[in-house]
């Protein structure tokens, strides 16, 4: 197993293989990753205590079969909604532009393949190897993380409709 030090030189040795767009595929990713975090934090302690008030808000109401009433409900129903789907399209955002600043990846590193081309000719393979893995490790990278945000964009997404669809079924109309 890795040493602390010896996984950092294999991370910093892989960025430097990948070329300066592969920071750029970093950046987004952690900036999606944070957002989803934030997502899974929020429902695991912050959205039972939305879902509660709102509950608790329109059992305290003695009228509940008015238009007025069912407005109201429509208004809890929709702000709880708004919480719960909040970032849900920044991720989505996020998650189509992994695969864009990969492909960056690809055009910058092609082009230092055809600058070693134009000036060593054809027979310096070392020259073009770089180019190369800078084409095609951003790509790669970018197509991963865009697959891992994919995944919990989904979840997050049905989590959301899940925990609206209950909330909106919990508020009765009865009494």
């Amino acid at each position: 197993m890795l040493g602390f030090g010896e996984a950092l030189y294999a991370i910093r040795q892989f960025m430097d293989q990948g070329g300066p767009v592969l920071y750029g595929v970093l950046a987004v990713t952690f900036v999606m990753w944070t957002l989803i975090l934030e997502r899974v934090w929020y429902f695991g302690v912050v959205a039972r205590r939305d879902i509660d008030r709102a509950r608790q808000n329109w059992e305290q109401r003695r009228e509940r079969k008015s238009w007025y009433a069912h407005k109201i409900r429509s208004a809890m129903i929709s702000e709880v909604k708004a919480s719960l789907s909040a970032n849900v399209s920044m991720i989505k955002t996020l998650v189509a532009t992994c695969p864009l600043v990969g492909l960056l990846g690809t055009v910058t590193g092609m082009i230092a393949v055809f600058d070693a081309m134009a000036v060593f000719g054809s027979g310096n393979a070392r020259a073009m190897a770089d180019g190369v893995s800078q084409a095609t490790i951003p790509t790669m990278a970018g197509m991963v993380a865009a697959l891992s945000g994919v995944f919990m964009s989904t979840f997050i997404e049905r989590w959301a409709k899940r925990a609206s669809e209950r909330l909106e079924d919990s508020l009765t109309t009865d009494h």
